[in-house]
Protein backbone atom coordinates (compact mmCIF):
# COMPACT_ATOMS: atom_id res chain seq x y z
CA UNK A 1 0.00 0.00 0.00
CA UNK A 2 1.16 3.54 -0.76
CA UNK A 3 2.65 4.95 2.50
CA UNK A 4 1.07 8.38 1.83
CA UNK A 5 -2.35 6.78 2.05
CA UNK A 6 -1.56 5.17 5.40
CA UNK A 7 -0.21 8.41 6.87
CA UNK A 8 -2.81 10.53 5.02
CA UNK A 9 -0.30 12.92 3.45
CA UNK A 10 -1.72 15.03 0.61
CA UNK A 11 0.09 15.33 -2.70
CA UNK A 12 1.49 18.86 -3.10
CA UNK A 13 0.17 20.33 -6.36
CA UNK A 14 -2.26 17.43 -6.78
CA UNK A 15 -5.22 19.82 -7.21
CA UNK A 16 -5.38 22.43 -9.96
CA UNK A 17 -7.73 25.30 -9.19
CA UNK A 18 -9.02 27.34 -12.13
CA UNK A 19 -10.27 30.92 -11.61
CA UNK A 20 -12.96 30.83 -14.29
CA UNK A 21 -14.12 34.39 -13.56
CA UNK A 22 -10.64 35.67 -14.45
CA UNK A 23 -10.66 33.91 -17.84
CA UNK A 24 -11.73 35.65 -21.05
CA UNK A 25 -14.18 34.05 -23.46
CA UNK A 26 -12.26 32.95 -26.57
CA UNK A 27 -13.78 32.70 -30.06
CA UNK A 28 -14.29 29.23 -31.51
CA UNK A 29 -14.30 28.28 -35.19
CA UNK A 30 -18.11 28.61 -35.10
CA UNK A 31 -19.82 31.97 -35.30
CA UNK A 32 -21.81 32.69 -32.15
CA UNK A 33 -19.93 30.17 -29.95
CA UNK A 34 -17.28 31.23 -27.43
CA UNK A 35 -15.28 28.99 -25.10
CA UNK A 36 -13.39 28.90 -21.82
CA UNK A 37 -11.12 25.85 -21.67
CA UNK A 38 -11.10 24.55 -18.07
CA UNK A 39 -9.12 21.35 -18.69
CA UNK A 40 -7.53 19.90 -21.80
CA UNK A 41 -5.38 16.88 -22.56
CA UNK A 42 -4.38 17.20 -26.24
CA UNK A 43 -2.85 13.70 -26.33
CA UNK A 44 -6.08 11.94 -25.32
CA UNK A 45 -8.52 14.50 -26.73
CA UNK A 46 -10.18 15.12 -23.37
CA UNK A 47 -11.67 18.58 -22.90
CA UNK A 48 -13.78 20.21 -20.20
CA UNK A 49 -15.03 23.67 -21.09
CA UNK A 50 -17.67 26.31 -20.76
CA UNK A 51 -19.43 27.17 -24.01
CA UNK A 52 -21.37 30.38 -24.51
CA UNK A 53 -23.82 30.41 -27.41
CA UNK A 54 -25.32 33.66 -28.69
CA UNK A 55 -29.08 33.67 -29.42
CA UNK A 56 -29.86 32.10 -32.80
CA UNK A 57 -26.66 30.01 -32.95
CA UNK A 58 -26.54 26.72 -34.84
CA UNK A 59 -23.70 24.26 -34.30
CA UNK A 60 -23.40 22.43 -37.65
CA UNK A 61 -24.05 18.74 -38.19
CA UNK A 62 -21.34 16.73 -36.41
CA UNK A 63 -20.42 13.35 -34.95
CA UNK A 64 -19.57 12.46 -31.36
CA UNK A 65 -16.74 9.90 -31.59
CA UNK A 66 -16.95 9.36 -27.82
CA UNK A 67 -19.34 10.19 -24.99
CA UNK A 68 -20.20 13.90 -24.66
CA UNK A 69 -21.79 15.37 -21.52
CA UNK A 70 -23.40 18.83 -21.21
CA UNK A 71 -24.94 20.63 -18.25
CA UNK A 72 -26.83 23.84 -19.10
CA UNK A 73 -26.14 26.72 -16.69
CA UNK A 74 -28.18 29.42 -18.49
CA UNK A 75 -30.62 29.43 -21.40
CA UNK A 76 -31.24 26.34 -23.52
CA UNK A 77 -30.16 24.39 -26.58
CA UNK A 78 -31.78 21.58 -28.56
CA UNK A 79 -31.56 18.99 -31.31
CA UNK A 80 -33.90 16.52 -33.02
CA UNK A 81 -34.26 14.49 -29.78
CA UNK A 82 -35.26 17.30 -27.41
CA UNK A 83 -34.36 20.47 -25.55
CA UNK A 84 -31.99 20.94 -22.61
CA UNK A 85 -32.79 23.94 -20.39
CA UNK A 86 -30.89 25.58 -17.51
CA UNK A 87 -30.40 23.10 -14.69
CA UNK A 88 -30.70 20.06 -16.96
CA UNK A 89 -28.16 17.60 -18.36
CA UNK A 90 -27.80 15.77 -21.66
CA UNK A 91 -25.27 13.20 -22.85
CA UNK A 92 -24.64 11.88 -26.34
CA UNK A 93 -23.92 8.29 -27.33
CA UNK A 94 -20.52 7.59 -28.92
CA UNK A 95 -20.85 7.57 -32.71
CA UNK A 96 -24.05 9.65 -32.75
CA UNK A 97 -24.70 12.51 -35.21
CA UNK A 98 -26.76 15.68 -34.85
CA UNK A 99 -27.02 19.45 -35.31
CA UNK A 100 -27.68 21.64 -32.26
CA UNK A 101 -29.35 25.04 -32.01
CA UNK A 102 -30.05 27.69 -29.40
CA UNK A 103 -32.79 30.22 -30.03
CA UNK A 104 -32.31 32.14 -26.77
CA UNK A 105 -28.58 31.52 -26.28
CA UNK A 106 -27.01 29.48 -23.49
CA UNK A 107 -24.00 28.80 -21.33
CA UNK A 108 -23.14 25.18 -20.74
CA UNK A 109 -20.47 23.05 -19.11
CA UNK A 110 -19.31 20.43 -21.63
CA UNK A 111 -17.11 17.37 -21.09
CA UNK A 112 -15.61 15.61 -24.13
CA UNK A 113 -13.56 12.42 -24.24
CA UNK A 114 -12.62 13.10 -27.89
CA UNK A 115 -13.25 16.18 -30.05
CA UNK A 116 -16.45 16.28 -32.11
CA UNK A 117 -16.00 15.73 -35.85
CA UNK A 118 -17.31 18.50 -38.12
CA UNK A 119 -16.76 17.34 -41.70
CA UNK A 120 -13.02 17.92 -42.25
CA UNK A 121 -12.36 19.50 -38.84
CA UNK A 122 -12.53 18.39 -35.22
CA UNK A 123 -13.23 20.23 -31.99
CA UNK A 124 -13.80 23.95 -31.62
CA UNK A 125 -10.59 25.22 -33.25
CA UNK A 126 -9.64 27.37 -30.26
CA UNK A 127 -6.76 29.82 -30.41
CA UNK A 128 -5.10 30.00 -26.99
CA UNK A 129 -2.17 32.43 -26.57
CA UNK A 130 -0.97 32.01 -30.17
CA UNK A 131 -1.41 28.23 -30.20
CA UNK A 132 -4.14 26.45 -32.12
CA UNK A 133 -5.86 23.57 -30.33
CA UNK A 134 -8.11 20.98 -31.96
CA UNK A 135 -10.66 21.32 -29.17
Amino acid sequence: MDPRFVTKEPTPGGSVYVKVTDMDWKPSQFEGVQIKVLYENPESGELTCLLKWEPGTTLPFHQHPELEQSYVLEGSFYDHDGICRAGNFVWRHPGSYHETKSDEGCILLAVYRKPNKFGDTAGFGVEVEGESHAN
